[in-house]
C-alpha cells in the first residue's frame, strides 16, 4: 500500500495529472496570496493575550478616543535656543496638523523647553482600515511639514507613532528578504548539485508551495480567525524556503541513487519516494506538531505564527512529495546535466569526507560523545547573559532611525515621559481617588485631571521615566496595585508601557508551558517513528543541548560583538521551537537511514553507513536552512537579526557536531541499546571490535 501511494506522484499519467492539479490550483492561490496583507493585524490585540489588562481597557478606553490612537511627537531643537520666529513657526505647522489624514483632535501644543533648546508638539494618529500603514503614512506627512525648516532649525518626528511608522517600514521590506532567501537557496544547490539546471525545479516548487501557503493562510484568517500580522510574514518565507528545501534535497539525493539501479526512471522515483518519503514525512509532520502547539501561547502574536507557520511546512511537503517528483520524472535524467546518473553506473567512489568521520569517531566514540558534550556544555554558558526581557524602542533597530534621533534630542530637553504617558479607565465616581492614589506612585511626575464620558473618567500620568524602559515597567506595576485597591472603581491601566509589560508577562508564561509540552511530545512522535525509547530520549537530549550552546553563545555575541541592547521577551521560546523541530528533522534523517541499515547489518554498521550516505545531503540541508534564517539579518530589526542569527548558528552546529559527531558516537557507544525495546534490539547481539579499532560488526544472519 505505502509503495503504491508513493509511485503515484511518478506515474506515467499520474505526472501529467499531478502537474495540472498543480497548474489549476495556483491560478487561485496566486490571488489570493496577494491579498494576505490585507488581513494583517498589527494593533495590540494582536499580539497580546485577551486577558491582559492593556487588552481588556481597550473597550474601555474607545469613548476617549484612546484605543486605536498613538502619539507622535513632534521636536524642533536649535543649539543656541529657539526664537519666537521658531515657536510662530511650531504654532503654524501645528494648524497644518490638523489637517493630514489620520490625525486626530488638538494637537498639544507647541511647549517650549526649560532650557529654551527645543520646542514639542504632541499629535495623536489614528490608524485607518490600512492598519498601521495609515499611521506611517501621517507620520511620513508630519515629516514632510518639517522639510521646510531650512534655517537650522532642527525638525524630528518621534514617540510611539514614530517607531510604528519605522517598524511597518521594516516590515515591509519583506520583498527584499524573499529576493535574498531565493538567492541563497539557489547559490547552495549550485554548489550541492553541481548542475546549471537541476536547482530549477525545487526552486520553482518552492515558490508554488509559498504562494500556495500564503493563500490558505490568507482564508484561515479571513474565514477562521487567525490572527496574521507582519511578523508571520516574513519567518513564513524563510521557514517555506529552507524546510521545502530540505525535504527537496533528501528526495534528490535517494532519486540519483534509485536512477542507477534502476532503468527506467518511473521506477526509480517511487523507490526513491518509498525509501525516503517515511523520513520526509516524519520530519515535516514534527516540525508542523510543534509550530501547532504555538497555539497554546497566551500572547496572540505567538498563537497566530504557529499554525500560519506549520501551513507552510505541511504545504511545503505536499509540494515536494507530488510537484516535485513530477517534475523530475517529466524531465527525465539530462536534469542532472553534466553528471548524468546513469542506469549501472557507479557512485562516487573511494572514502567521502563522512567516511572518514565516522572511522575517527568509532575509534572510541565515548571519549568523542563525551568531549563532544562537554564542549557544548561549555558553550551553554553564555545563557547565563542572556537578556531576554523585552527591548525599548531605541533598541529595536540594528540601525539608528530618525525617530531614536528624536527621541535622544525629546528627552534631553523635555521629561522623558512626556508625550506617551499610561491612563487609567474607572468609574466617575471613582476618578478623584483613583487621581490621588495614581499621584503617589513612585514614577508618576505627573496626572491629569479626569475626563468623564458616559460614567466613565480617564486619567493620562506622565512618567518620570522613558516609557518602554524596566523604571517606567515598574512604574505601571505599582501604579496597577495601587489603583486596584480603591474599592468600587473598577480601574485598569492601560497605555503602550502597560502593553509592553503584558507582552513579556506573557512571554515568560508562554516559555515556561509550551517548551515541556514541546519536548514531550517530539519525544512521542521519535518513539512511534523509531519504535523504541532509548534513541528518541537520546536524540532529543542532543537536540536540547544544541539549543542550549546555540543561545549560549547567540547570548555572547549579542551582547559583545553585536552590542544589543538584549533581545525580545519572545526571542527564547521561537527559537526552541525552530530549533527543536528543525533538528529533530536531521535526526530523523539520519537515524531512520541508520535504523535500515541496521536491520541486515547491525547497529555499527549501520551507524557508519547512515553517516556516510546521509552526510553531505544533511549538511547541504543544514546549510540551505541556515543561509534562510541569516537571511533575516537582511530586516533592520532586532528581534529579527537576533533570531535569524541563533537558528542559523544552531542549524549549523546541529548538521555539523550534533549529527555527525555527537549521535554516531552516542549510537556506536550505545550499539543495539538504542532500539530497546524494539525487535531490532532482540534480533542480534551487536557484538563490538576491541577498542581503537573501526571494522563493522558482521551482517546480521538470516536477514
Amino acid at each position: 500500500m505505502v509503495r503504491t501511494l508513493a509511485s503515484l506522484p511518478s506515474g506515467r499519467v499520474a505526472k501529467w495529472v499531478v502537474l495540472a492539479l498543480w497548474t489549476l490550483l495556483l491560478v487561485p492561490a496566486l490571488l489570493l496570496a496577494g491579498k494576505l496583507g490585507d488581513v494583517e493585524e498589527n494593533d495590540n490585540s494582536a499580539w497580546l493575550p485577551g486577558n491582559a489588562e492593556s487588552t481588556r481597557i481597550v473597550d474601555r478606553a474607545e469613548k476617549f478616543r484612546l484605543a486605536d490612537t498613538l502619539p507622535a511627537i513632534v521636536v524642533y531643537d536649535r543649539p543656541g535656543g529657539v526664537t519666537p520666529a521658531d515657536m510662530a513657526k511650531a504654532r503654524a505647522d501645528a494648524e497644518v496638523f490638523k489637517g493630514i489624514r489620520n490625525v486626530v483632535g488638538q494637537p498639544q501644543g507647541p511647549v517650549r523647553a526649560q532650557d529654551g533648546k527645543a520646542i514639542q508638539t504632541v499629535v495623536q494618529v489614528r490608524k485607518d482600515r490600512t492598519g498601521w500603514e495609515g499611521i506611517g503614512k501621517a507620520v511620513d506627512a508630519l515629516s514632510g511639514v518639517g522639510e521646510a525648516n531650512a534655517d537650522g532649525l532642527g525638525f524630528h518626528v518621534t514617540g510611539p507613532a514614530g517607531y510604528a511608522s519605522d517598524s511597518v517600514k521594516a516590515f515591509s521590506e519583506g520583498g527584499g528578504l524573499t529576493t535574498i532567501t531565493a538567492a541563497v537557496v539557489i547559490v547552495i544547490l549550485l554548489l550541492t548539485y553541481r548542475s546549471p539546471v537541476l536547482p530549477v525545479l525545487p526552486l520553482l516548487t518552492v515558490g508554488a508551495a509559498l504562494v500556495t501557503s500564503e493563500a490558505v493562510i490568507y482564508l484561515l484568517a479571513k474565514n477562521a480567525g487567525l490572527t496574521v500580522n507582519k511578523q508571520t510574514g516574513f519567518i513564513l518565507t524563510v521557514l517555506v524556503f529552507g524546510a521545502a528545501t530540505d525535504y527537496a534535497l533528501l528526495l534528490v539525493s535517494r532519486y540519483r541513487e534509485e536512477l542507477r539501479r534502476h532503468e527506467d526512471r518511473h521506477e526509480a522515483m517511487a523507490e526513491a519516494l518509498h525509501r525516503s518519503g517515511p523520513a520526509i514525512v516524519a520530519s515535516a509532520a514534527t516540525v508542523a506538531v510543534s509550530l501547532t502547539l504555538l497555539m497554546l501561547a497566551t500572547l496572540n502574536s505567538t498563537k497566530g505564527l504557529g499554525p500560519a507557520c506549520a501551513v507552510g511546512v505541511l504545504v511545503g511537503l505536499l509540494a515536494m512529495v507530488t510537484l516535485l517528483p513530477a517534475l523530475l520524472v517529466v524531465c527525465g535524467r539530462w536534469i542532472f546535466w553534466p553528471v548524468r546518473p546513469s542506469y549501472g553506473s557507479a557512485g562516487a567512489s573511494g572514502e567521502g569526507v563522512w567516511t572518514r568521520v565516522g572511522t575517527a569517531v568509532s575509534g572510541r566514540p565515548r571519549l568523542v560523545w563525551i568531549g563532544t558534550a562537554l564542549v557544548l556544555g561549555a558553550m551553554a554558558t553564555g545563557l547565563f547573559g542572556l537578556r531576554a526581557d523585552g527591548l525599548s524602542n531605541t533598541d529595536q533597530f540594528t540601525g539608528k532611525p530618525q525617530t531614536a534621533v528624536g527621541e535622544e534630542i525629546q528627552s534631553r530637553h523635555f521629561p522623558a515621559g512626556s508625550g506617551d504617558p499610561v491612563f487609567v479607565v474607572a468609574r466617575a465616581a471613582s476618578a478623584q481617588r483613583v487621581r490621588a492614589a495614581l499621584s503617589a506612585v513612585p514614577g508618576v511626575a505627573g496626572v491629569s485631571a479626569p475626563r468623564v464620558v458616559a460614567g466613565e473618567a480617564v486619567l493620562l500620568g506622565e512618567l518620570e521615566d522613558d516609557p518602554s524602559s524596566t523604571a517606567a515597567l515598574r512604574t505601571v506595576e505599582r501604579a496597577r496595585t495601587a489603583v486596584h485597591r480603591i474599592e468600587g472603581a473598577h480601574a485598569q491601566v492601560g497605555g503602550n508601557t502597560a502593553v509592553t509589560l503584558d507582552t513579556r508577562e506573557a512571554a515568560a508564561r508562554d516559555s515556561a508551558v509550551i517548551i515541556p509540552i514541546v519536548l514531550v511530545t517530539v519525544f512521542l512522535i521519535l518513539a512511534l517513528l523509531l519504535r523504541a525509547i532509548v534513541a528518541p530520549l537520546l536524540l532529543m537530549a542532543t537536540v536540547v543541548l544544541s539549543f542550549a550552546a546555540a543561545l549560549g553563545v547567540g547570548g555572547l555575541m549579542f551582547d559583545h560583538v553585536f552590542h544589543f541592547a538584549g533581545a525580545d521577551a519572545s526571542f527564547p521560546l521561537l527559537t526552541f521551537v525552530f530549533l527543536v523541530a528543525l533538528g529533530i528533522d536531521y535526526n530523523i534523517f539520519l537515524v531512520t537511514r541508520v535504523r535500515e541499515e541496521a536491520l541486515p547489518h547491525g547497529t555499527r554498521r549501520g551507524a557508519l553507513t547512515g553517516l556516510s550516505a546521509t552526510g553531505g545531503v544533511i549538511t547541504s540541508a543544514g546549510l540551505v536552512l541556515a543561509g534562510t534564517f541569516a537571511a533575516m539579518a537582511s530586516l533592520p530589526l532586532v528581534f529579527a537579526a537576533e533570531l535569524g542569527f541563533a537558528v542559523a548558528f544552531g542549524v549549523l552546529l546541529d548538521t555539523v557536531i550534533v549529527r555527525s559527531v555527537l549521535v554516531t558516537a552516542l549510537t556506536l557507544d550505545v550499539g543495539r541499546w538504542m532500539w530497546w525495546p524494539s525487535g531490532l534490539f532482540r534480533r542480534h547481539d551487536d557484538p563490538r571490535p576491541p577498542s581503537g579499532t573501526s571494522d563493522p560488526e558482521p551482517a546480521l544472519a538470516g536477514t
